[in-house]
């Protein structure tokens, strides 16, 4: 069972950038309640895509420099990357059939 990685600002690069599969990033926080609704269909995700795209969480309010550098606003915001540029992203609390046509669309 794929579980999500935890990301920090010290391990984003060698976690998201440099990886070798596309990353789904999840930035989100502990305070956030629609962070915590979409978190399980985060963790679905991660199980149904496996090797295919790597699913990583990072709290904003623990890591707020990459969270700055890639200008989230507000969470919860999930991030993209593909050969290490972001490519997709959506913001607010979307439905698991709406980030898997956008993840399909994309790998």
């Amino acid at each position: 069972m794929a579980e999500p990685v935890q990301v920090s600002d010290a391990t984003f690069d060698a976690e998201v950038i440099k990886a070798d599969t596309p990353v789904l990033v999840d930035f989100w926080a502990d305070w956030c309640s629609p962070c915590k609704m979409l978190a399980p269909i985060v963790e679905d995700l991660a199980n149904e895509y496996g090797s295919r795209v790597k699913v990583a969480k990072l709290d904003v309010d623990a890591n707020p420099n990459v969270a700055g550098q890639f200008g989230v606003m507000s969470i919860p915001t999930l991030i993209l990357f593909k050969g290490g540029e972001a490519v997709q992203r959506v913001v607010g609390y979307q439905p698991k059939s709406a980030l898997k046509a956008k993840l399909d669309a994309l790998v």
